[in-house]
C-alpha cells in the first residue's frame, strides 16, 4: 500500500494535468471570469514612449518633500551624491512606472501633447542656475550622479524601446517654461553610451557647408528644421518665444553657446539630426 504522503502529491499533479488539458492555452482564469489572450491587436503600443530628464532646483530633502506631495511628482529622484547600498548607488523610486507622474506639465514632443501620459520622468538633485549681475552660473552634475543615472536610463530605454530622439530635456518639451536640466547636462556623453540622440560630427560639417559657425541664418529655415525634429513651432510664436525654443535646442545639442540666435552651426546640427533620426 502506498503511503498517504505519496498519494497526495500525485493527486495534485493529476488535478493540474486535467485542469491544463481542459483550459486551452491562452485562456487565463481570473477570479470569476476567464481572459482570452489568443488574439492580440497589431495596433497595440507601449504606453511609455518618452524619457524626460529634469533637475530639482533645490536640495535633496526639499526636493523629496516636493515630489512626494500632491501637486507634483516624478518616477525617480537621484541625489547629487547617491549613497551606496550593498555596493550599488541608491535611487529613489517615487512613482511606479505603470502609473502616471505629474512631471512634464504642459508639453509637446514630436506631435504628442500631455506627455505625463506617455513618459517617465527622472529628477536630478541640482540647484540649477543663479545670477550674479549679468553672469549666469549653472551647477555641474557630479560624475557619481551621472554614473548612477546611466544604468537607470539604459534600463528604461531598453524595457520600453524608447528611441534615441525621445530621450529629452524638460526644456525640449516645454521651452517657454523650463530650462532644465540646463547646458551642463552631458548629453553627448550619454549618447556615446548608447542613450539619447546626438548628431554625427562629419554630417554637421557637411551641412555647415563652409560657413562660419556664427554666421546668421534665416530663422524660418531653422525653425522648420526644429519642427521637423520634434519641437513645437507655431505661426503665432512671438520673437522671444522663437528665441527661447532655439536656446532650448542649443542647450541640448550646442551647449557652448545657447543665446537663442539662429546661426549656421545650429542649423547644421538640426539638419544632421533630422537626417539621422527622421522627422516627427
Amino acid at each position: 500500500m502506498r503511503p498517504v504522503s505519496l498519494i497526495r502529491p500525485l493527486l495534485v499533479l493529476l488535478a493540474i494535468f486535467i485542469y491544463t488539458s481542459i483550459i486551452p492555452k491562452g485562456l487565463l482564469p481570473q477570479q470569476g471570469y476567464i481572459v482570452d489572450t489568443r488574439q492580440e491587436a497589431f495596433g497595440a503600443r507601449p504606453r511609455v514612449k518618452v524619457l524626460v530628464i529634469h533637475y530639482t532646483a533645490g536640495d535633496f530633502p526639499r526636493s523629496l518633500n516636493t515630489l512626494t506631495d500632491r501637486s507634483v511628482s516624478a518616477h525617480y529622484l537621484l541625489p547629487a551624491t547617491p549613497p551606496k547600498y550593498d555596493g550599488q548607488p541608491l535611487v529613489w523610486r517615487l512613482v511606479p512606472e505603470s502609473m502616471l507622474a505629474w512631471h512634464a506639465g504642459e508639453s509637446f514632443w514630436r506631435g504628442a501633447t500631455r506627455l505625463n501620459d506617455t513618459s517617465i520622468g527622472i529628477e536630478l538633485e541640482n540647484q540649477g542656475w543663479h545670477r550674479n549681475g549679468n553672469v549666469v552660473t549653472w551647477q555641474p552634475f557630479p560624475q557619481t550622479q551621472m554614473t548612477a543615472l546611466l544604468p537607470l536610463m539604459r534600463d528604461i530605454v531598453q524595457r520600453y524601446g524608447i528611441r534615441p530622439q525621445d530621450v529629452v530635456a524638460h526644456s525640449d518639451i516645454a521651452p517657454m517654461r523650463k530650462q532644465d536640466p540646463g547646458p551642463l547636462f552631458p548629453w553627448e556623453w550619454f549618447a556615446r553610451q548608447g542613450i539619447g540622440a546626438w548628431p554625427d560630427a562629419e554630417r554637421v560639417t557637411f551641412w555647415l557647408a563652409g560657413r562660419s559657425p556664427t554666421e546668421r541664418v534665416e530663422k524660418t529655415r531653422l525653425l522648420s528644421l526644429l519642427a521637423s525634429y520634434g519641437y513645437e513651432v507655431t505661426p503665432q510664436m512671438k520673437p522671444y518665444q522663437q528665441q527661447a525654443l532655439i536656446a532650448a535646442f542649443q542647450m541640448h545639442f550646442r551647449p557652448a553657446s545657447y543665446s537663442g540666435v539662429a546661426d549656421a552651426e545650429t542649423e547644421a546640427i538640426a539638419a544632421a539630426l533630422v537626417e539621422k533620426y527622421g522627422s516627427e
